[in-house]
């Protein structure tokens, strides 16, 4: 009876290491407080906005527009094989929100931000968005200077 109770603790631990890994590995993370598997569920509700950057150039300027802000925003992920940065809104706000970049055809980058909160998701885009707006001003043709004159 004893060896069919330890063959049987065994062949679950087996079956949960084998089929649950990384549920058991989110789990954990969410314990702790760093689970990104909310942005994740909520991506499908993204705000989304393609930029003409490649995806390294944009990654880098939104990581850039992070860091300027201060204590506004904490980011508390990078998942390289997701292409995400995970952010705390603020300091004093925990809402997780996630930032997602896809690599588009043209050397575009479609950034998509997510969370369970809609304020949280339009406060970050709102920031980003704009910031990056800022960086990438249009190009003024010549033709057009001169027809101003």
């Amino acid at each position: 009876m004893k060896m069919r109770f330890v063959l049987s603790g065994i062949l679950y631990l087996l079956v949960a290491i084998v089929s649950g890994c990384a549920t058991i590995k989110e789990a954990g993370k969410g314990f702790i407080g760093v689970s990104t598997q909310v942005l994740e569920d909520k991506r499908k509700d993204a705000i989304k906005k393609s930029f003409a950057l490649s995806y390294n150039d944009c990654y880098l300027q939104v990581k850039d527009i992070l860091s300027k802000q201060g204590q506004e925003s904490v980011i508390y992920a990078i998942d390289q094989n997701k292409k995400m940065i995970a952010v705390y809104l603020s300091l004093t706000d925990t809402t997780p929100v996630g930032i997602f970049f896809t690599e588009e055809a043209g050397s575009n980058t479609l950034i998509e931000i997510s969370s369970p909160s809609t304020y949280a998701k339009e406060e970050i885009a709102n920031r980003i968005f704009s910031g990056i707006g800022e960086l990438i001003k249009p190009k003024v043709s010549q033709e057009k200077i001169s027809d101003v004159k």
